[in-house]
């Protein structure tokens, strides 16, 4: 008795369900209120800090609230005028992302025998709940004001996806890369290489942001060695204003390296219609005055600037590696893997170069948007020639440096046995004994001519809706 008393009542035993549907509503309004508080006390530190401050304490918190609406990508109205404003600060909506993945993580991870989305759907209607609220409350007179339904509709599109991220976390990893992998032919099959495709991902885009912050910050030194400090000449206005500047900058600063990747891999990014930058040119307009606009280059030819072009190709070294050692197989070693055939090695990276394409044109995306009607009313790197640019960079370079990779890997004694495959018109070739290099060349030659033509059969008729012809059965 004493045991049931001391329970609380708010709490079920885990082995019945885990913790209340209330539970979870208070979770996702607590997750909602931490990062609503990340961006509202600087703006009312700054309110209150400012002399002669023109608007009261509800326009301080109407400009905090559409901030952080801002801040999920959600479109906003600036000034009477009502010009619209989607340009997203990405550390803000970095900040929502993380925070609602693990959230969601930790929801799923204590749901007990509820049903799989019970939780996470109570942590998503208790963020949204929130947002109705300061969507509702922003839609007010003042510098930035809400649009309450389009608002409503990106936070919960964003909060969703979040959440579901992280739910999907903590499951254990599916096998759909390798059921993709399945449905091609022997000879064109990675086998297990989602793993290594996904690796391979991240390490070029952990290069590109890598190449966009380098010349970030290389186009900041050379403003204050050179350009005579055009950015820190920006920030006056009292402390008050320039704290203000400097959190706004800070704010943005990932879309800054978002942008210089995009000027890295070539299409550059816009500055308003008809002002683009990259590194065959530069044609600006007039730009808004902000710290980060200081840092574009002159206008005028690339010159030097194309150099900016083997940042990419250094990107994609990583990647070719880990694709090429991956492609070499772990044979001999306790549960190793047999290497692939060049061809699997060559799907292997034109899948990582579509990957990293797909998501350089998402970032792109999300990192530009408008500053108002007119001109302004485009600002970043053109989304689809960004994706292009990334996944040609990285094919490029992954699909000779993996199949080098794996040739070094291997030893040219390995390479002969790892690039036999087995498919339904495959024949076993082999060098005769004491053979030159040119019979090798030759051997080699025509057994890619039969895994090819081996290849496009299966391939054919896979399309067709049959199956190739088991050699062994009659």
């Amino acid at each position: 008795m004493t045991q049931l008393m001391g329970r609380p009542i708010l709490e079920v035993p885990d082995e019945l369900g885990g913790r209340p549907v209330l539970a979870d509503l208070l979770a996702g309004v607590r997750t909602a209120l931490v990062g609503l508080a990340a961006v509202g006390v600087p703006v009312l530190g700054l309110w209150v800090a400012t002399p002669y401050a023109d608007s009261d304490a509800a326009g301080a918190t109407r400009l905090a609230g559409s901030l952080w609406l801002l801040g999920h990508g959600a479109p906003v109205l600036r000034g009477a005028a009502d010009a619209p404003v989607t340009v997203s600060p990405l550390l803000l909506g970095l900040l929502v992302v993380v925070r609602l993945y693990r959230a969601g993580a930790g929801v799923a991870s204590r749901r007990g025998l509820r049903s799989r989305w019970g939780g996470p759907v109570a942590l998503w209607t208790g963020y949204c709940a929130v947002a109705a609220g300061v969507a509702l409350h922003s839609a007010g007179a003042g510098l930035f004001r809400s649009r309450v339904l389009p608002d409503l509709l990106v936070v919960g599109l964003l909060a969703g996806l979040s959440t579901a991220a992280g739910v999907r976390s903590v499951e254990p990893a599916g096998a759909g890369a390798e059921r993709l992998w399945e449905r091609l032919p022997a000879g064109w099959r990675p086998t297990g290489g989602g793993s290594a495709v996904g690796r391979a991902v991240v390490a070029a885009g952990a290069g590109l942001v890598a190449a966009g912050a380098l010349l970030v910050a290389g186009s900041a030194v050379l403003d204050a060695l050179v350009g005579g400090g055009r950015g820190m000449a920006l920030l006056g206005g009292g402390p008050a204003a320039v704290v203000g500047l400097l959190l706004l900058t800070v704010a943005l600063l990932p879309n800054a390296v978002l942008w210089g990747a995009a000027y890295a891999l070539g299409p550059g990014f816009e500055v308003g219609a008809g002002a683009l930058v990259s590194p065959g040119g530069t044609g600006l307009g007039a730009v808004p005055e902000f710290p980060l606009f200081a840092l574009l280059p002159q206008d005028g030819p690339g010159g030097w600037r194309l150099a900016v072009l083997l940042l990419p190709l250094l990107a994609g070294l990583v990647p070719a590696v880990l694709l090429g050692r991956a492609a070499a197989g772990r044979r001999g070693e306790p549960g190793g893997s047999a290497p692939w055939p060049p061809a699997a090695t060559v799907v292997a990276a034109l899948a990582a170069a579509l990957l990293l394409g797909a998501g350089a044109a998402l970032l792109g995306w999300s990192a530009g948007g408008a500053l108002a009607a007119g001109r302004m009313a485009w600002l970043g790197p053109v989304p689809w020639w960004t994706g292009l640019a990334a996944a040609g960079w990285l094919a490029v370079v992954a699909v000779p440096g993996a199949l080098l990779v794996r040739h070094r890997v291997l030893g040219p004694t390995a390479v002969g046995s790892a690039d036999e495959v087995e498919g339904p018109d495959a024949v076993p070739v082999a060098p005769a004994a004491g053979a030159g290099a040119r019979a090798r060349l030759a051997v080699r030659v025509r057994r890619s001519a039969l895994e090819l033509r081996a290849g496009a059969y299966a391939l054919v008729l896979r399309l067709s809706g049959q199956r190739p012809a088991d050699p062994d059965h009659d």
